[in-house]
């Protein structure tokens, strides 16, 4: 597995194409087929996150790190579950949302372990945070939407996403891990006007 991947706009655009239309088809209930691509790099291993957004608001995000199917294929399962994202459980997309939807991807470089937390660079690195059977991550962009600070990162995924002590990630027994992700979003291919 490469460690980086570097998708050119027509690749950010098929997998677009086919989360909205997995989405679309599970919020209306009908049938759907996915033809695999002829695009090898579609066909390559790599985790994903796939986030939804109305007006602006998130209304799921569901992702793996584990690169156990094709590219296309995790996009295609992290967006039907995305839609089961047990935070909006009475919240969930509805066919009036559709035309407000803004779908949103991320496809992760492998998880390296640090030994330097601080080391991170806010905006590029996301985080997984694990200490025995609690964990949770941040992605990249979590970072440069909030504003927070290394520690404020760190210490926020470990109490509100892991279930750890705001300074679980200081302790040896906690595991830290880094990954970079190729992030993308509907809205920046939208048409203007």
């Amino acid at each position: 597995m490469k460690q980086e991947l570097h998708l050119t706009d027509d690749q950010k655009k098929q997998l677009l194409e086919l989360a909205r239309r997995v989405v679309e088809a599970r919020v209306l209930g009908v049938e759907l087929s996915i033809k695999q691509p002829s695009d090898p790099v579609l066909n390559e291993l790599y985790g994903c996150f796939v986030t939804l957004h109305v007006d602006g608001h998130l209304r799921g995000c569901i992702g793996t790190f584990q690169a156990c199917a094709p590219l296309y294929k995790c996009i295609e399962e992290m967006a039907g579950e995305s839609l089961n994202d047990s935070r909006f459980v009475g919240h969930r997309i509805t066919a009036d949302d559709l035309e407000r939807l803004d779908i949103e991807i991320s496809v992760l470089s492998p998880l390296v372990k640090t030994h330097d937390p601080l080391s991170l660079t806010l905006g590029k690195h996301g985080i997984y945070i694990q200490n025995g059977h609690y964990g949770g991550c941040f992605l990249p962009q979590v970072a440069a939407e909030t504003g927070w600070s290394k520690e404020e990162f760190l210490s926020y995924c470990c109490l509100h996403k892991a279930g750890l002590d705001a300074e679980a990630w200081k302790d040896a027994q906690t595991d830290v891990y880094l990954f970079t992700a190729e992030v993308f979003s509907e809205r920046q291919f939208a048409k203007p006007g």
